[in-house]
Formats: C-alpha cells, structure tokens, sequence
C-alpha cells in the first residue's frame, strides 16, 4: 500500500505560494546551500529544486557539498567560505549533527539565518528543518522487508553514517520497529559504509559470508542501497533487498526484482522548500520549527504510477 505522506510536494508548494507574500526585492539576496555531498544523483536532485525556488524567487542560489558524505572538515570549510560571503541565508545539510555547532554558531551570531534540509543538527540554531520523517520512512522499510521475508529471519542494515540525522533516524527507525513488532526477526548486524557504493558492496558481502542464512538487507541511503545490490549479485545470493532513495541503478534493479523496493523521498521538495523558507524568514515571516517533505514505498508494481514518478529521479 502506498505511503500517502508526500506533504510539500514542488506542485503544491508552488500553488501556495502564488500570490503570498514571498516577493523579494529585485536585488538579488543571496543564498548558499551546503549539502551533504554533491556526486548523488538525490543532491542533484536537491539542487533542481533549490534552483527552481530561487529563479521564481529571485534568489541567487549556489549549491556545493563534499565529494563524498564523509568529509566533515571539508563541508565545515564550506560553511566559513559562505559566510565570508555575507549571505542572506544559508541552507545546511549537516554531515555530522555535532561538529558543525561552532561554525553554526558564528554563522548565527552574525545575524545570517540557517536553514537546515535533509539532515538537521543538534541545535535550535536553524530556524527550520525540511525533511522527510526518516524514523517513520524506515519504519516503513522495516514493515515491507518484514512483509518480504514471511515476518522471520535474519536481517542486517547497512547505512550511510551514524553521525548525521538522517543516519542516525534511519538505523533507529528501522532496528525499533523490528525490535517492537516483529520478534522472529533478529537485525544481525548494522554497518557503516559512508554512502559509498564500493565500500557498501564490500560489507555486504562480509555479512554474507558471516551470515549464510540471510534473509534480507536495508541499505538505508542511495550508495548504501547500489552497494548491496552489487554486494548481492556478486555473492550470487538470493535474498530480500529494501532500498532507500532512487536513481537510476536503484529503479532498475526494482524494476528487474533484484530489490524488492525503496522509500523514495522528495528530493526536488527538499531543495525548494529550503529556499522558499530561506525567503519567509528575510521577510521576517514565522516558518514550523519542521517542514516535512514527505516520502512514498515503491516497488515494480507502482513505480510508473504518476504520484510515485513524480518523486523518483535519474
């Protein structure tokens, strides 16, 4: 069954926001966004977004991340370069939700807004998150791999990082839910492959080796879920993959079967409405403390369906 909790979806924010009070001045205010990485194809499907706001915006919109989802000291050097710039706001998707509190710090000192997306940090200082409720879209990848694999077996995890939110909330939202609801299910092991699709494949097959009697693997980001699937088919094994994120490798290999299916969030929601909130707080306007951009299970049965297509990206 379809999760129907896409909330803020690009169209329907756009219909909002006609004729609000967003308008800006015809100078162009400028606004960084730092994400997390910048090689996925779900940032770039972040930065489709933030640029569709801030051309119907009049925004200027930069759009810069590390080249993998490891590199905190990189993504902290980014943050002191967008300040020096003297934005008007800045976006943030944080790689570690503690190690960037003291540049977040001097960012808010200096009067600049931060807006938080995809991944938030361990303080109140950004005036907002937009997200998807990840603790929720796991708990629902838990709930398909248990429907997958006939409510009992071995199952494990392999996940981008235990640093940022969204790491953090899609271990957590997945392990509790088999912990509450599912007690013939044992998670066997949980791994961190940094969001890297090689480093992914090795562990998945370590796991493999180690547990020949598996019955699934969530791979809990884009990297993740690709490095299973490689992971699997070079171990020549048979066993429920449930996937996070989309991208082409991954609708394809839920298009052949070889993953049983995914949550997709809304990527392109995420970077517009970082912008579009990034604009409500310059003009002083209140935005929630959590702007949930919803998310969707797919699999080959409704993945052409137009509500599920409208959030999967190549």
């Amino acid at each position: 069954m379809i999760c129907r909790r896409i909330l803020l979806g690009t169209l329907v924010s756009a219909a909002l926001i006609s004729g609000s009070s967003l308008a800006i001045a015809a100078d162009k205010p400028y606004v960084p966004l730092i994400s997390k990485g910048f090689s996925h194809q779900f940032w770039q499907a972040v930065k489709i977004g933030a640029e569709n706001a801030g051309e119907e915006f009049n925004v200027e919109i930069t759009f810069e991340g590390p080249d993998n989802e490891g590199q905190v000291d990189r993504q902290i050097d980014m943050l002191a370069a967008a300040l020096a710039k003297k934005p008007a706001a800045i976006g943030f998707a944080a790689v570690d939700s503690q190690a960037s509190i003291p540049m977040l710090r001097k960012i808010d000192e200096a009067g600049i807004p931060v807006i938080a997306f995809d991944s938030g940090v361990a303080s109140k200082i950004p005036v907002t998150t937009t997200t998807t409720d990840n603790i929720a879209a796991a708990a629902l990848a838990a709930d398909k791999m248990a429907e997958a694999i006939g409510g009992a077996g071995k199952v494990a995890v392999i996940s981008h990082d235990q640093t940022s939110r969204t790491g953090i909330d899609r271990v957590d939202g997945f392990v509790n839910r088999i912990a509450e609801k599912y007690p013939d299910i044992n998670v066997v092991s949980v791994q961190y492959g940094g969001g890297d699709h090689l480093i992914s494949t090795e562990i998945t097959k370590s796991i493999l080796t180690a547990n020949p009697d598996l019955k699934g693997i969530f791979g809990a980001n884009e990297g993740s879920a690709i490095g299973v699937v490689n992971g699997v088919k070079e171990a020549g094994a048979d066993i429920v993959i449930i996937g996070f994120d989309s991208g082409a490798a991954q609708k394809e290999a839920v298009r052949s079967g070889l993953m049983a299916g995914a949550i997709t969030q809304n990527p392109v929601g995420i970077g517009y409405e970082t912008v579009k909130a990034a604009v409500m707080t310059m003009n002083g306007e209140t935005v929630p403390p959590v702007i949930d951009t919803g998310f969707y299970y797919y699999d080959a049965s409704n993945m052409d369906d137009p509500e599920i297509a409208a959030v999967l990206y190549d």
